[in-house]
């Protein structure tokens, strides 16, 4: 029988496929070549010689805890009020660029019945304090660029650190606190407050008793319309520095609130750590639209270019496997909301928007009222159990405030590790520019600094002492 022209290339056919599929399939090396990895922006820098990591550091007890505040506006009168009840401090400084601020501190003291301390109002006077001999803690309460700057002065300067957050907004001043308590053996606590939240302190007792199983996804959020304050060019903020910083960077740039309670869940750095993160915003439309309305639209303010989108969204990968979902929107008309969020194999729970337990066997819907508000009672936090009622009573965004710095104080008293260490610090504040740096990369994923050096499983649990 004889082949046609057709039948006689068919073969060929076949041998040209077989070939090209054979070139177009990617070798092992070709496909870990095609392995996209999280870029690693940030590395590690090696230990300094003679230092040693600072995990669950405990320092000589201090039976008098004699405090610096710096910084008096909106945060610092407020804390100062609050220490007039704890025992065992005595407030030596107090220091703001504004006279009148300090007036006003001075006044919390007299009516409180306390000595009245010394005062500062020049700009570069922060150094005199943490130079001073008779201060144990400077208590920082500044706009965010000189948290870190202060920070480390009065570390070098023999003084343990209570600062405001963000502890630090660069990954270098993340290294720089760091790098600085190692050295100088210090505490370097920063000052989140929604860490000991009534809510978030019980739901943290219920994932640390297993009520919730295993903890496997956590979300947490700074939602706050604050167009009203960013814009008051009354001086809400001093020289309306956070306007600035939404002008000039793209960033989650206040990822604490929401991000320190469920870091504290997971273990973040005892036991777990943070590996890499994506992050992505929208456009920013709400700051413009508000200078419009409040200026005019032919206003400087409407003009300007903000760089901040409205909502950003960032998403983080642990090394166990666990995913965290962290946001972040000040410019928009929108009820408050911090989530807190924990998601368990036996378990959920929500603060926000509507606040929420859900519990196996029928985890489809949330507890009734009082069923929560019982099982909340049956899981309230030790801590709460020991100082809420009095927390409440001096108050400070409900008595987390007040807790916080109970605690704080506590832990210096008793030689203590503190609740919240310089690691927790750079880590969370290290969100900002990580944040920033994902979506200048077109939202692609970003390795996240091991600011422990290897030592984030040293211990495997966080623990309130």
């Amino acid at each position: 029988m004889r082949t046609t022209r057709k039948q006689r290339q068919f073969p060929i056919l076949i041998l040209a496929i077989l070939l090209g599929s054979i070139a177009c399939t990617p070798t092992t090396d070709q496909k870990a070549d095609n392995t996209f990895n999280a870029l690693e922006l940030f590395p590690e820098p090696p230990r300094p010689a003679g230092q040693s990591d600072v995990i669950e550091l405990r320092c000589d007890p201090i039976e008098t805890v004699r405090v610096a505040f710096i910084g008096l506006g909106n945060r610092g009168k407020g804390a100062v009020r609050r220490y007039t009840f704890l025992e065992g401090v005595k407030i030596v400084a107090l220091c703001d660029v504004i006279p009148e601020n300090v007036d006003k501190a001075q006044g919390i003291l007299e009516e409180q019945g306390f000595p009245l301390a010394d005062t500062y109002t020049g700009s570069e006077d922060w150094k005199t304090i943490c130079e001073r001999e008779d201060i144990d803690l400077i208590y920082i309460c500044t706009h965010w660029d000189l948290h870190t700057p202060i920070a480390v002065y009065a570390m070098e300067h023999g003084k343990h650190v209570a600062t405001e957050v963000p502890a630090a907004i660069t990954i270098e001043e993340c290294w720089q606190l760091v790098n600085t308590a190692e050295k100088t053996r210090l505490h370097c606590m920063q000052l989140e407050n929604c860490n000991y939240d009534f809510f978030e302190l019980a739901t943290l007792n219920m994932a640390r008793q297993g009520l919730l199983g295993e903890i496997v996804h956590a979300e947490g959020a700074y939602i706050h319309d604050l167009r009203k304050l960013i814009f008051d060019t009354d001086g809400y903020y001093w020289d309306m520095w956070r306007l600035k910083h939404n002008e000039k960077r793209n960033a989650n740039l206040y990822p604490t609130h929401g991000f320190g309670p469920i870091c504290h869940t997971l273990n973040i750095h005892r036991g777990d750590k943070m590996e890499y993160l994506v992050s992505l915003s929208s456009d920013q439309f709400g700051m413009t639209a508000f200078a419009e309305e409040k200026f005019g639209a032919d206003s400087d303010y409407a003009k300007r270019e903000y760089k901040r989108g409205d909502m950003n969204t960032t998403l983080i990968k642990t090394k166990n496997g666990k995913s965290m979902l962290i946001q972040h929107d000040v410019t928009s008309p929108r009820p408050y909301s911090r989530i807190h969020m924990l998601s368990g194999t036996k378990g959920f729970v929500q603060k926000w928007p509507i606040q929420g337990i859900a519990l196996e066997p029928n985890a489809h819907s949330f507890l009734g009222d009082e069923e929560m508000e019982a099982l909340l009672a049956e899981y309230e936090h030790p801590i709460t159990k020991e100082v809420g009622e009095l927390a409440r009573k001096v108050g400070g965004h409900g008595g987390m405030d007040f807790t916080m710095d109970y605690r704080l104080i506590h832990c210096l008293r008793n030689g203590l590790p503190l609740d919240m260490d310089v690691y927790d610090a750079a880590e969370w504040s290290a969100i900002v520019e990580l944040s920033e740096k994902s979506m200048e990369n077109q939202s692609t994923s970003i390795k996240i600094p091991d600011f422990t050096r290897g030592a984030w499983n040293k211990v495997k649990v966080v623990t309130y002492y």
